[in-house]
């Protein structure tokens, strides 16, 4: 498995498919305009689909912003969760979570993200917060 920043059609956040400089392996792209970790979430996103939707990857599938695909919101649901999984553990984010408790942090959200250094927005589905 290669992967590589490189400039994606606007509002596409990454895309794996079959390398074509190494047969039989994956290649997954992240925009490199995203940020650093928008870009570490979509690398996850794009190993997800990997590792549940391998047989489902044909010439390739592209996730947008959203992390919308040719793939059901179903089998996306399934990458996002894992990916969040590989992040932000839950064991990790509840320890993290005492430990911003006991020194009194103020705004958790943006405490975890940073500790895991993940977007706010993704420590929000994280928790469960709207």
């Amino acid at each position: 498995m290669r992967i590589v920043a490189a400039p994606l059609p606007k509002g596409i956040s990454g895309e794996i498919r079959p390398d074509p400089e190494s047969p039989g392996n994956f290649l997954i792209k992240v925009n490199k305009h995203d940020s650093a970790r928008r870009q570490r979430f979509t690398v996850a996103h794009e190993l997800a689909h990997y590792l549940l939707h391998q047989d489902q990857i044909g010439g390739g599938i592209e996730d947008d912003v959203l992390y919308r695909s040719k793939l059901s919101d179903a089998r996306e649901a399934q990458a996002n969760r894992l990916a969040a999984d590989l992040l932000m553990p839950d064991k990790l984010v509840n320890e993290w979570i005492d430990k911003a408790r006991a020194l009194q942090v103020e705004d958790i959200v943006g405490f975890l993200a940073d500790k895991f250094n993940v977007s706010e927005a993704a420590m929000k589905i994280r928790l469960g917060i709207k």
